[in-house]
């Protein structure tokens, strides 16, 4: 989910950059769809122009942003950074709002239905970006869980491929080009100062210690060990079949720009952020911040594509904790365990059977186990999909630089390519975090049928337009992938009840969700207080808990997407089997839900309930 928090830091959808001002930016835009007008030809229908009309708008938006074209595996602006200054966030705006005015000059009733699907994502999407413009400078530029000073190595290391000598020079440009990004961050800073918008005062410890291990190591001091970077640009020059005297002008670039650019750009970060850290106000929801109330109604309505109050999420946490609670209860009696549920909790966290042990071997030993996981889930993944994603899934540790930081597992794209493969990261930090019993769980929602499923699938899909596949709707997104979890019981998986109440750990951990978010951006819970309700309900261990309450405060609203888009596609699925009875075909419902790319939940109903009249009168 790299990729998503990397734009949402941007402020826009897309990572936007911008070198020209907003009105020549319209022109560029309007020369595009002209040129894709006459190339369509003369006699274009509604549908042609309306493709083309999305072709040109998806262009722009790559043009805006060489990250985004990085992550698609496209090497122009190789050596760039995106542009998040404030000037490049009023472009994009003002982009949208002409997008929206464009768009409503179409004749809605000349489309197809596809291209009538088409216009409506394309629209709720402007519009939701559009709204979170209005509070742009509510959400942190910086945080402790995933922001930049984590972002520019982990993308260096992950995304930034060399196979070429110009690969290799464009990397240095990057490295270089770290200095103007920064510059760029501290302003975001400072103008979130001026508004009273700071993350909560722990987190900046985080922060620092962070960026300061980024730039330890060679060639930064005289530690034995290479810094992260330097390992890894090393690492790539000396696979480049070029001459030894190029290899050393490379390494020789690279070292000058660390010294000189990468490490004054952290140390003036720390810097600021060590300043910042003594403004930030009490307390850890974003209730703190002026219009806190209308940002935390904002945040809700962005992930769960719903229009639910807080009150109604938090009470949807708690009656779904007491639903799940007692399906564990059931567990327990199976297993034959004396005691209470809280006590079969503390079982769970303790026993040492369920953990691996926590040294390499340890570690290696995880990595084998979930990549046979998920070799054997994809075994019979045609009996329950027609759509299945061409791209290939590894699975990887996360890099130590920032695993302390990360989440305990989380899934990248592949590349558009094909050079790079979706990949399923597992935070082996500690292992005490990573018991046995959610293994499964956690294999499915991060790789194969979760989000490896859909969003490979979304970037392969044909006859969709582009812009289709890469929209933010993280109730969908992050629905499927809480719904295939349980989805791999109905084939079959889970036949240790401890992994049966693994997978319901995991639900339960999305259920507790609901409350903690709710309960610390708009009930005004401690830190401590949502911590505290985690170990309570859930069978975590406590540094879990801490985590994911730290990330939920960097993240508000983030966390609530989960369960309300899985219980919106079980709600669905139940209906479409009440309504075809025999006639009811899981793989034709998986492929409606997947073959059209991301969607806002309304429109996913809308979606099944003309699948359903599909059928019926077939």
């Amino acid at each position: 989910m790299h990729l998503r928090q990397l734009f949402s830091v941007s402020a826009i959808a897309l990572a936007v950059t911008a070198c020209s001002p907003a009105d020549q930016q319209a022109q560029s835009s309007n020369e595009a769809q002209q040129q894709a007008t006459a190339k369509a030809g003369q006699t274009q229908t509604e549908n042609e122009r309306l493709r083309a009309f999305f072709d040109a708008a998806f262009e722009e938006d790559l043009q805006r942003s060489p990250l985004f074209r990085s992550y698609l595996g496209i090497k122009t602006d190789y050596g760039k950074w995106d542009d998040i200054s404030e000037q490049s966030s009023d472009e994009y705006a003002e982009i949208l709002r002409s997008r929206l005015q464009k768009l409503e000059q179409f004749d809605k009733s000349r489309l197809g239905e596809q291209e009538k699907l088409s216009y409506d994502i394309f629209k709720v999407d402007i519009e939701r970006k559009l709204a979170n413009d209005v509070f742009r400078h509510h959400q942190y530029v910086m945080d402790q869980f995933r922001a930049w000073h984590t972002t520019v190595p982990s993308f260096l290391i992950n995304i930034h491929g060399v196979s070429e000598l110009s690969d290799a020079e464009a990397y240095i440009s990057r490295l270089n080009g770290v200095e103007k990004l920064f510059g760029q961050v501290i302003d975001q800073l400072k103008i979130r100062e001026e508004k009273g918008v700071f993350p909560p005062d722990w987190s900046y410890d985080q922060m620092i210690k962070a960026s300061e291990n980024v730039i330890s190591g060679q060639p930064f001091n005289d530690d034995e060990e290479n810094s992260t970077i330097w390992q890894d640009f090393t690492r790539k020059v000396d696979a480049l079949e070029v001459d030894e005297a190029t290899k050393e002008r490379l390494l020789g670039e690279a070292r000058t720009a660390l010294l000189e650019k990468v490490q004054p750009a952290y140390e003036k970060l720390i810097e600021a952020l060590a300043h910042q850290q003594t403004l930030t106000p009490e307390g850890d929801g974003v209730w703190r911040h002026p219009r806190g109330e209308a940002f935390y109604k904002n945040r809700l309505a962005w992930f769960t594509t719903t229009d639910l109050t807080a009150d109604e999420v938090h009470q949807l946490g708690l009656d779904n904790v007491k639903r799940i609670h007692n399906a564990m209860n059931a567990i327990k009696e199976e297993v034959g365990f004396e005691g209470s549920l809280q006590d079969f909790f503390k079982f769970m966290r303790t026993s040492d059977q369920f953990y691996y042990d926590n040294t390499d071997e340890g570690r290696a030993a995880y990595m084998k186990d979930a990549k046979a996981l998920i070799d054997t889930m994809e075994e019979k993944i045609p009996d329950y999909f027609g759509l299945t994603p061409k791209a290939d899934m590894i699975v990887k540790r996360v890099e130590k630089f920032r695993e302390k930081s990360a989440g305990k597992a989380f899934y990248q794209s592949p590349s558009k390519d094909g050079s790079r493969p979706g990949t399923y990261y597992a935070n082996l930090y500690d292992m005490q975090n990573m018991p046995t019993y959610q293994m499964e769980a956690l294999a499915y929602h991060e790789g194969i049928p979760g989000h490896h499923m859909q969003r490979a699938i979304a970037q392969e899909l044909e006859g969709i337009p582009e812009f289709q596949k890469y929209v933010s709707f993280t109730a969908y997104t992050e629905g499927w992938g809480l719904y295939t979890e349980e989805l791999a019981k109905d084939m079959g998986f889970y036949q240790d009840p401890y992994s049966d109440f693994g997978r319901l750990a995991m639900e339960l951990w999305r259920a507790c969700r609901l409350v903690v978010d709710t309960g610390i951006h708009d009930k005004k819970w401690s830190r401590e207080k949502a911590i505290d309700y985690l170990i309570e309900n859930t069978p975590n261990p406590k540094n879990d808990a801490v985590k994911a309450i730290e990330r939920y405060i960097a993240m508000p609203g983030q966390a609530t997407a989960y369960m309300i888009g899985k219980l919106k596609i079980m709600e669905l699925r139940a209906w479409a089997k009440e309504q075809l009875g025999e006639d009811f075909d899981i793989r034709g419902f998986h492929d409606e839900i997947l073959k059209d790319g991301p969607v806002p939940l309304n429109i996913l109903e809308r979606k099944i309930q003309n699948w359903v009249k599909s059928v019926q009168n077939a």
